[in-house]
């Protein structure tokens, strides 16, 4: 109990040794965490810190490989610090699928902020999971949250059209885009555009910035929305320059102060929350039901039960008998 109340006031003092302890503990789903985040929340200063509305601002940073994604965010962590803002940051690296291992090495290129007492940068392994995030991210921004941080910037994976997680768990979502990634029938095919809150088009020092610009302001006008409903503007930049960060930072705040005025935002955080109510029910079901087909599976390989029995038996236990009768059966031939 004392190594959690210790934890829990180094989280609360933002101390990075505290804090990379307990992302640890969150990334290896052990019990202490939750206790640790219950303690921070019950902290001596009697602030409930998630009760604390629009607090902690979540900006999502995600976008193909090669686009710039760390460059600019390391950008905007330098920006947001001439604020005075405290700013944390998840890097999110893929895993390789034969070794298992994973790079983490988003920070690198963040390594101008490694010695700033007002940073903190963590590196996460995706390890498998699909849609351009970890799995743990969740848990670990509201650990972040209670912490204190004003911003928590969120870097995907290198993600395709179809990888959109981000959008759940952002606040502002930014897409990155850079010349010569294709042409404008190639950006309105790409899936990931769709979830941006601002599009930014990166390296804009580049020929063909311009062009890229115009196609992706095309799309923004093209695109179907409702009455007053928020335009994703259109920011050119250049992470590696330094050029058009205040631009950019200023998109942030406009859609940021949009969503706080018509409740955009508070409408996002409540699916936000209700998503990852939903992962944590589904992941326990899914635990337990693989076991009970574990089981099913030595019976049927014994030569005993039924498949389609075995079957009806899990499903009553799960969800009952008379909701299993309203069940349609996805196997008609068995």
């Amino acid at each position: 109990m004392r190594d959690i109340d210790q934890l829990a006031a180094g989280v609360c003092r933002r101390e990075p040794r505290a804090l990379a302890r307990v992302l640890s503990l969150i990334e290896s789903a052990h019990p202490d965490a939750r206790a640790i985040v219950r303690a921070v929340r019950a902290a001596p200063d009697g602030v409930d810190r998630l009760s604390e509305p629009h607090r902690c601002h979540v900006i999502g940073v995600t976008g193909a490989p090669g686009v710039g994604k760390s460059t600019l965010t390391s950008a905007l962590v330098g920006a947001l610090r001439e604020r005075g803002s405290h700013v944390a940051v998840l890097a999110v690296d893929p895993t390789s699928p034969f070794s298992g291992g994973a790079l983490l090495g988003d920070r690198i290129r963040m390594s101008a902020h490694a010695v700033d007492p007002g940073v903190f940068i963590r590196s996460m392994a995706a390890r498998g999971h699909l849609g351009g995030l970890a799995a743990a991210v969740p848990p670990a921004i509201r650990l972040l949250e209670v912490a204190g941080f004003d911003v928590v910037l969120i870097e995907t994976v290198g993600v395709g059209q179809s990888e959109v997680d981000i959008a759940a768990r952002a606040d502002t979502c930014l897409v990155l885009l850079a010349p010569g990634m294709g042409d404008g029938i190639q950006a309105a095919k790409a899936g990931v555009l769709e979830i941006a809150d601002v599009f930014v088009v990166n390296k804009a020092d580049r020929d063909g910035a311009r062009a890229t610009v115009s196609d992706v302001r095309a799309l923004v006008r093209l695109a179907a929305r409702s009455r007053g409903a928020w335009r994703p503007p259109v920011v050119s930049c250049s992470a590696h320059l330094g050029t058009g960060i205040e631009e950019l930072l200023t998109a942030i705040d406009d859609h940021a102060r949009r969503g706080i005025r018509d409740g955009a935002w508070e409408r996002r955080r409540e699916a936000r929350a209700a998503s990852e109510v939903e992962a944590l029910v589904l992941a326990r079901l899914r635990g337990w039901i693989v076991t009970q087909v574990d089981r099913s599976a030595r019976m049927l390989g014994n030569g005993a039960g039924d498949p389609q029995e075995l079957a009806d038996q899990i499903t009553a236990t799960l969800i009952g008998p008379r909701e299993r009768a309203g069940v349609s059966d996805p196997d008609p031939v068995g």
